[in-house]
């Protein structure tokens, strides 16, 4: 048998995985020689005296080894979740989880990492050093390391425990939405979806040896169903099938609670919402809930307001259902705007948004990208890859895989993820990041060109803003080079910033073509985009509040069954939910973000960075969209330091002044300006 390993070949330098030849048997092996090499490597700096070199350089040598081999396995869990890749990741993920658990739990490197922090050279480091050793201390101590053994080993046994769930939780959610599938004879009963909509479930039906039409439950096909069929027992059919999947997860979700309640009681924490606020720019409970609280006084009128317009409009003689609210939303859209998402799929080809977003990213930050001059492997046809270069010098900087279109056995959503790092080696040589940036659009029929509604063109903009912020880091230390470090309510900052340039009419005429004149979107369709943009932001901006508040409750709690995590929810539904979901809605069992992600007691990070976005994003709003300098300063205070400085201080450097909630209330028309 071969020993040829492909998760263990080219790592030490600018390489990238070989994804096609990486198969299920590689992963668990490449696995095991990782954690072997990582554990050897800190045995030997223990050996050594403790300093920057012998100790966080050495090890970081040996864990980036470790995450470049992990990454694409994790990857492709995601991405192709296969039997097989399952089965390997469930052996792969509690050894990696021991390990890390031991790092933490280490005493013997906690005090080399403290006998350099007390040493004389630490106040020569770099704001960067300074920030890794300051981290690395902390995240020590959040891991237990000075606690007696059993309570160390017991928060292990959680750790582990803790991993399983999450993978259950989400292989749950892929094979229930898998399962599901609605078949019809008749096109009439798809009376309202769009064309291409139909066009799609007439060739899966074919795939499959059968005639007529069949729909499942990928996120493209749901929300299609649920905002434009005209069937509203249709609606039902897929809103029920949607907000009651993988029921197994009730079982899940109560584990995972009681022991992060328990994790947390160990390290000394009141709750796990405390202990997630250790790493956060929030400093207590009771600011994330005042903050949300806030948010809810100041939007509730508007939304109650926009609800009103909207039963008004439907003119139903009942109280709207859940599974209507979205068909007549977008109905009450188009008539007041004349215009709908579907409308707009026509003026966004994917290639023609990808080059106006790139040509964006060059105008602002002088970053160009540029498709690989030589083939690279991918994980699947469809998946695109660029290299990042500076206008300027055409100095290479960064990589980026891009993975847009839904399929089965992927993941749903839209995210970014790290494949390599940017940090500089031992032998003074620069590893360049690589990202990787993955939705779930629409494919393209057979013959035919993919194309994206504006709502996509947002995703697509929010999901590249994360990739700068990895691949534009100027940082050479791992621990704070691109996202890594940085607290979690601040590192959607730069995707939700760059949000905003999707509703520019500058950046609009560089990222649309209608598909049978070649025409970018004309400024008539333009200006009654724009006036979509604020369209029922109340209802909107509560539907958050109620996951955000839901999600910060509900880890503000130190007891948990399944009953009390439902009562949390009713009791948040009802100050928050203007339109009352049915009672069978157990939306709480899809929620990946909190129990398969790293959002628990963290939902509101997109609410709290929000607030830094909008205030970012008011600062080009008055002295330019495009204005260089300005551009300039985004990049140096913000995208290119990483975690190697406090967020609020980024924010402060770059705007000049604390951040103000009224950015985020004016941009979306809940105040004036």
């Amino acid at each position: 048998m071969s020993t040829f390993n492909p998760l263990l070949e080219n790592l030490e330098k600018n390489n990238f995985p070989l994804f096609d030849q990486i198969r299920a048997e590689h992963m668990v092996p490449a696995m095991e020689k990782r954690i072997a090499d990582s554990r050897m490597a800190i045995k030997k700096s223990l050996n050594l005296n403790p300093s920057w070199d012998n100790t966080v350089l050495t090890l970081e040598e040996s864990d980036d080894l470790l995450s470049k081999t992990f990454s694409p396995i994790r990857h492709l869990h995601s991405v192709c979740n296969t039997e097989e890749i399952r089965q390997a990741f469930d052996q792969v993920l509690p050894k990696l989880t021991e390990y890390q658990t031991e790092v933490g739990q280490n005493l013997n490197l906690y005090q080399a990492y403290l006998t350099i922090f007390e040493s004389p050279e630490f106040k020569k480091f770099s704001e960067a050093q300074k920030k890794t050793i300051e981290n690395s201390l902390r995240d020590f101590k959040l891991s237990g390391v000075h606690l007696p053994q059993n309570q160390k080993d017991r928060l292990a046994q959680i750790a582990n425990e803790l991993s399983e769930l999450s993978t259950q939780f989400e292989n749950h959610l892929i094979d229930a939405t898998a399962k599901f599938t609605w078949e019809t004879q008749d096109k009439n009963n798809l009376k309202g979806l769009p064309e291409s909509v139909m066009e799609a479930a007439e060739q899966k039906a074919k795939k499959l040896g059968k005639t007529g039409y069949l729909l499942g439950l990928d996120f493209p096909t749901y929300h299609a169903v649920i905002t434009y069929a005209e069937d509203s027992k249709l609606r039902e059919i897929f809103y029920q099938a949607f907000c009651t999947r993988a029921p197994e997860n009730s079982q899940i979700i109560d584990k995972t609670l009681a022991l992060r309640q328990e994790e947390s009681e160990i390290l000394g924490f009141k709750n796990f919402a405390e202990l997630s606020l250790a790493t956060k720019m929030a400093d207590s409970p009771q600011r994330v809930l005042n903050f949300l609280y806030e948010l809810g006084e100041k939007s509730r009128p508007f939304a109650e307001q926009e609800l009103k317009e909207l039963e008004s409009f439907a003119k139903t003689s009942q109280k709207l259902q859940s599974w209507d609210a979205p068909f007549y939303s977008e109905k009450l859209r188009i008539d007041r705007y004349s215009l709908s998402q579907e409308d707009l799929r026509a003026y966004f080809p994917t290639q023609k948004v990808l080059q106006g977003l790139f040509d964006l990213v060059g105008q602002l930050f002088g970053i160009g990208f540029f498709p690989a001059q030589t083939p690279v492997p991918t994980w699947h046809p469809d998946v695109q890859f660029f290299e990042l270069k500076k206008i300027k010098n055409s100095e290479t900087i960064g990589f980026i895989y891009l993975d847009l279109y839904a399929r089965e056995q992927k993941r749903e959503g839209a995210w970014m993820d790290e494949c390599h790092e940017r940090r500089l080696r031992q032998d003074n040589s620069l590893q360049l990041p690589i990202a990787y940036l993955t939705c779930n659009f629409m494919p393209a029929l057979e013959n035919k060109l993919a194309y994206l509604t504006h709502d996509d063109v947002v995703t697509i903009f929010h999901e590249l803003g994360h990739c700068l912020h990895h691949l534009l880091t100027r940082i050479e230390t791992s621990a704070v080079s691109g996202i890594n470090g940085v607290p979690w309510d601040a590192v959607e900052l730069p995707s939700q910033f760059l949000e905003n340039f999707a509703w520019q009419w500058e950046v609009m005429t560089q990222i649309s073509a209608h598909e049978k004149t070649g025409e970018p979107l004309s400024k008539n369709l333009f200006n009654q985009l724009l006036k979509t943009k604020n369209f029922q932001s109340g209802l909107f901006m509560m539907r958050q509040l109620e996951l955000s508040i839901f999600d910060f409750e509900l880890h503000c709690q130190t007891k948990f069954s399944s009953a009390s995590v439902q009562e949390i929810l009713n009791n948040v539904r009802a100050r928050y939910s203007l339109i009352p979901p049915p009672a069978y809605n157990r939306f709480q069992n899809g929620f990946s973000h909190i129990f398969a992600g790293g959002y628990a007691a963290g939902y509101y990070s997109y609410k709290w960075a929000e607030v830094l976005s909008a205030d970012a994003f008011s600062r080009f709003e008055e002295e330019g969209l495009f204005n260089a300098s300005v551009g300039q300063a985004f990049l140096d205070e913000i995208l290119s330091v990483g975690g190697s400085r406090d967020p609020l201080d980024m924010f402060k450097a770059f705007r000049g002044r604390e951040p103000s909630v009224d950015a985020l209330l004016i941009h979306s028309g809940l105040i004036n300006p």
